[in-house]
């Protein structure tokens, strides 16, 4: 009691385990090769010149360790600390708040000295050679004699293993590793904050940690646990079969990816009735969501769930790589049709008849004459319920529709544009019903817009009467044309723009049957006020994320911005306001409403850019003194697709005057352009 009493609480930290990163997070220092300084005079160079020599050799060439002959570089090896990292965590601290996620594994750093055993195998060699020269003047021409020749015995699986396992055989691998060139990071860099996010509890509400919310049985047992004795007495199961005892007493997250590897396909009522009734059902969700996909509003389990990533097929001995784009494949045909091929599947994915028939026997069952049906049926109830869910699920089909197009050569299939459209129960019906069935929801279709129209206009004349409104007719260009044409076939895609500004023609003074004046105003469109509207939250969110985004990144495409906008979509919570629906049109207003300009960038006609990618937007004004030198810049940019730094100095000393200093030059070229073959472009437009 009394050393209590000396020792008081001072503070009360709450503690969250963060798993975003859980399998992923490594105290990770890799095998590299670090520069030594040659020019400090601590540096003996006649010792780096004699080193490099005894290595090398007098000759150089691709496979020389030191090509500058002289040892420039000090090679490190990392080497695996403890094989228990269960004790180890990376903890930030934020807000009073202390976030703890577990490490994966955990290497450290030794230096190699490989660089000696080359110059003693060179040292031999010399001498082999020297000997043999020698030897061979002295010697007499022998006899011709005969010999014996004798063939080594088939090696035996005993033989086989002990060489594998040997220490020679292990150097050897080791040596035979490739290097891997990887992309670094900076601390300051755009993704390193992003993955840091992951660092922290997603949900602040202390639902993903119900590891550390235990019962006092539960925390009794963590403290007491029972003994090996106890442990023997029980009976004992098969290694692939586990009781739903023992599932319970895992973490949710380790229950849901058992569970969904066992069953591969399932509705989101029968995983929460198996989990039972105590489990809270948005912890299920965010559970599910990082093992399993959404098709036809059940979960699969994701293929690398299902092929870790060095596996490979029985069957055909295909990697995991491969084995996943395949199953993905199937997956995405099921989330547009009821019915899949398994001939088409084949001919696509270039597997095997037994690796395409696995892939459908865990999400389909077979009809004959008919092909192959998802085996769930469609449920529209957990459609409705999780529409934030949906929504995040279909960004990533978007996603990974992409790659699949990409790297089996599709052609683009149109995915509707609604997540909740999902394909939903198809049968085979005649052509008289599918007309019926038109004309019945075009019908009904015009009637609710009619109403629509009708309150609409009882609402303007019962709150304003518009004062007249002179409209000033302007001949539109062939771009504006061009552009006008695409808006109106993306009509049935898209949200209507109704921004005041939004184009030149009849549609941009109209919007849902309103005059301009009235569409300018505020009125909310489809339930969401328009995109410069103060008082919507979206708008709010959306102008936040651009702001933020562009202070950073001062140049971006559109389509680097719509990655980086869909990176922030799936780091925020389900409910989000930013998942109602935001529209390129939307996204494009509120840079356009930041301060931001779009830079008419003329790209080469012969250019594989996208539209998305040849659309540029800059930040014209940040409030810093470099407004004026990246303004100049952008204008040398809307007349050129690439300039020389010569030409960049001279506009930029002719415009800005003769004081400007190389450091002020260096910076708006790192925020604005990259360099590629002696030439500058801006950041996004430059086509390798």
């Amino acid at each position: 009691m009394a050393n209590e009493e000396d020792d008081p609480v001072v503070q009360e930290i709450d503690v969250y385990l963060a798993k975003s990163l859980a399998e992923k997070l490594y105290l990770f220092q890799v095998e590299l090769e670090m520069a030594i300084d040659t020019l400090n005079p601590n540096y003996c160079r006649s010792k780096g010149e004699q080193i490099a020599l005894n290595v090398d050799g007098a000759c150089a060439d691709e496979t020389s360790t030191y090509s500058s002959k002289l040892m420039d570089k000090q090679t490190f090896c990392s080497s695996q600390t403890t094989s228990n990292t269960s004790r180890y965590a990376a903890a930030l601290y934020r807000q009073g708040e202390l976030h703890l996620t577990p490490l994966h594994g955990i290497l450290q750093l030794r230096p190699s000295f490989s660089y000696l055993d080359k110059a003693d195998a060179k040292h031999r060699e010399r001498e082999a050679a020297n000997e043999a020269g020698d030897s061979s003047q002295d010697e007499a021409e022998e006899d011709v004699k005969q010999i014996t020749v004798r063939f080594s015995r088939p090696e035996s699986e005993q033989a086989r293993q002990r060489r594998v396992q040997s220490y020679e055989f292990l150097q050897k691998k080791h040596a035979e590793e490739p290097w891997v060139h990887l992309h670094y990071c900076g601390l300051r860099d755009s993704r390193s904050e992003h993955e840091r996010q992951y660092l922290l509890c997603q949900g602040s509400s202390g639902v993903e940690n119900t590891e550390l919310v235990k019962s006092p049985s539960e925390y009794l047992m963590m403290l007491m646990p029972p003994s090996q004795e106890e442990e023997k007495d029980k009976p004992v199961a098969p290694s692939n079969v586990l009781s739903m005892a023992q599932l319970r007493t895992l973490p949710l997250a380790d229950q849901i990816k058992i569970l969904m590897k066992n069953v591969k396909v399932m509705p989101f009522a029968n995983l929460m009735s198996l989990l039972g009734p105590s489990v809270d059902s948005v912890a299920v969700l965010r559970g599910i969501q990082k093992v399993a996909m959404l098709v036809q509003g059940n979960w699969v389990v994701k293929s690398d769930i299902l092929y870790p990533k060095d596996s490979s097929s029985p069957h055909s001995g295909v990697p995991a790589e491969v084995l996943c784009r395949g199953r993905d494949f199937v997956m995405w045909k099921f989330t547009q049709s009821r019915w899949v091929v398994r001939k088409e599947v084949a001919a696509v994915t270039k597997l095997c008849a037994e690796d395409v028939k696995d892939f459908l026997e865990h999400m389909a069952v077979v009809r004959i004459n008919k092909g192959w049906e998802f085996i769930l049926p469609y449920d529209g109830e957990f459609i409705k319920k999780h529409p934030d869910v949906v929504q995040r699920q279909h960004m990533l089909w978007t996603g990974i529709q992409a790659k699949l197009e990409k790297v089996y050569n599709l052609v683009k299939e149109a995915m509707p544009k609604k997540p909740d459209a999902q394909s939903g129960p198809a049968g085979l019906v005649s052509g008289d019903q599918r007309v019926h069935v038109a004309r019945r929801q075009a019908q009904q279709n015009h009637t609710s817009l009619e109403q629509e129209l009708q309150r609409r206009k009882e609402q303007l004349q019962a709150s304003m009467v518009l004062p007249s409104v002179r409209i000033k007719e302007e001949p539109m260009s062939e771009e504006g044309e061009e552009e006008e044409e695409e808006r109106e076939a993306e009509e049935d895609e898209e949200p209507m723009d109704t921004s005041p500004g939004g184009g030149g023609g009849l549609h941009s003074r109209l919007a849902n049957g309103l005059p301009a004046g009235r569409a300018a105003g505020g009125d909310s469109f489809n339930g969401h006020p328009p995109p410069g509207s103060a008082g919507s939250p979206v708008a709010r969110e959306l102008r936040a994320f651009v702001q933020a985004t562009f202070q950073k990144q001062f140049v971006l495409t559109l389509s680097e911005l719509k990655r980086l906008f869909n990176l922030h979509l799936a780091s925020l919570p389900p409910g989000h306001t930013l998942f109602s629906g935001i529209s390129d049109r939307m996204l494009q207003d509120t840079v356009l409403a930041a301060g931001c300009k779009q830079i008419l960038v003329p790209f080469p006609p012969q250019t594989a850019a996208s539209p998305d990618e040849q659309k540029v937007f800059a930040l014209w004004e940040s409030g810093d003194m470099s407004d004026q030198h990246r303004q100049v810049l952008l204008e040398i940019f809307s007349k050129n697709y690439r300039v020389r730094r010569n030409m960049i100095q001279s506009r930029l000393t002719q415009e800005c005057g003769e004081d400007l200093s190389k450091q002020e030059v260096d910076k708006v070229l790192k925020d604005c352009c990259v360099s590629y073959g002696g030439m500058w472009y801006l950041k996004g437009t430059v086509q390798s």
